[in-house]
């Protein structure tokens, strides 16, 4: 059956509320939408009140209003922060209701603009979002990302089209790679998920020590820490609900050793940091610290958010994406984290997941640090994975086996 724009609307909004948050009757709900997809965050409302929820607070943000301030605000207004935001927030997680955020900037948005102002910029929103972050990341409450075209974002994808088929194209493919022209949408996604969540019991079974990349431009080593979990799409809220982190999702992730990183690696797409591009990166690591960094764009940028904090300088994620991903076969480049990140096989800087090890949620920070966990007000992705990419497990014997070959997973599930 084939759906006009209308109706694959209302499908991604019922796939949101129903894969994505999961709300529940009773829940509240806390949306955060840029203000040209109000169309969606009208049909996410909408879908969320018909599952049985409470109340949906929105709140909107506009590309335009934050690159206002960078051109006319005070230049020592910058560590100043919306805190009714945070407290609005960390209410919401305190009482284990829902959020959602509808994703999407211009990743040019702030390329002309003082690099260490828009440090500035960020390093405050981390500091002051720190609570509400950290109970997000213990899972406190049920979140999910999702995306929708905004025209500045879809000129930067589609460049050589008119403006309606920038936004059009783009729309198109977020249909198809969140599997909404399936007949069954909500049916897709839980044959995705299993086949998702079959990886991560594979790899939770061999219980690596470390991994070992090899691909053009990058050697890199990660250690893993006892007790490590591989995690993949769905995660658990503290009051037993399950959710989706990301729509669309392809990667299996667990916690690196945040001291036994060593190596070097090489992006394999641009960074959008802070409405900047990051471009062709390359990164040097020792004993889990980063020692060098380079890019031919980006890179003061890079060096800015790398001085945030020590953990800033050292990995909180690792996670595998096989180069056979829709995202990455569609063979377009979104200049978006949500997307490019499950078009290829990723690293992060900064905060670690706590429940990427066994028993984490209930770890203090100078715990997990113990156990290999790191702790920083930041957490960004940036991808590494190619069809030229190997990776091997290493086992605590020293036995390698193989991971990745080309880009593809090395093993079979069924077996």
């Amino acid at each position: 059956m084939k759906f006009d724009h209308n109706q694959m609307l209302a499908r991604y909004a019922d796939l949101v509320i129903q894969i994505g948050a999961n709300i529940q009757p009773g829940q509240r709900l806390l949306l955060g939408a840029p203000i040209e997809t109000a169309p969606l965050a009208r049909l996410i409302t909408a879908s969320a009140y018909r599952a049985g929820a409470r109340f949906v607070d929105v709140v909107w943000q506009d590309d335009q209003i934050e690159l206002a301030r960078f051109n006319n605000a005070p230049r020592d207004s910058f560590e100043e922060y919306q805190t009714w935001y945070t407290d609005l927030s960390l209410e919401y997680a305190q009482r284990g209701d829902a959020f959602i955020d509808i994703y999407a900037n211009d990743p040019d948005l702030l390329a002309a603009q003082d690099p260490e102002l828009v440090s500035i910029a960020r390093r405050t929103s981390a500091r002051y979002n720190q609570p509400i972050n950290d109970l997000l990341m213990r899972n406190a409450a049920p979140w999910s990302i999702v995306s929708a075209p905004i025209p500045s974002w879809a000129a930067k994808v589609f460049p050589a089209h008119s403006p309606e088929e920038q936004v059009a194209r783009l729309w198109g493919l977020i249909f198809s790679v969140c599997r909404l022209d399936h007949d069954d949408p909500i049916g897709a996604w839980d044959t995705h998920i299993r086949r998702l969540e079959a990886w991560a019991s594979y790899l939770n079974g061999r219980r690596y020590d470390a991994l070992h990349y090899r691909a053009p431009g990058t050697d890199l080593t990660i250690g893993l820490p006892q007790g490590h979990v591989w995690k993949a799409a769905r995660d658990t809220a503290a009051s037993g609900l399950a959710f989706m982190p990301n729509l669309p999702t392809e990667e299996v992730f667990t916690m690196p050793h945040m001291a036994r990183v060593d190596g070097v690696v090489s992006a394999t797409m641009p960074l959008n940091l802070s409405s900047t591009l990051v471009e062709n990166l390359k990164v040097t690591f020792e004993n889990g610290l980063v020692v060098n960094v380079s890019a031919t764009a980006g890179e003061e940028h890079m060096r800015n958010l790398l001085a945030t904090d020590e953990g800033a300088s050292r990995l909180g994620e690792v996670a595998l994406v096989p180069h056979s991903s829709p995202i990455s076969q569609s063979g377009v480049l979104f200049y978006n984290t949500l997307f490019d990140e499950n078009a290829a096989s990723h690293i992060a800087l900064g905060k670690a997941y706590p429940y990427t090890l066994e028993g984490g949620n209930a770890m203090s920070n100078e715990q997990l640090a113990a156990a290999g966990g790191n702790d920083s007000l930041t957490h960004v992705d940036f991808m590494i994975g190619s069809s030229k990419m190997n990776v091997d497990g290493i086992r605590a014997d020293g036995t390698v086996e193989p991971v990745m070959r080309s880009g593809e997973w090395a093993f079979d599930t069924a077996n």
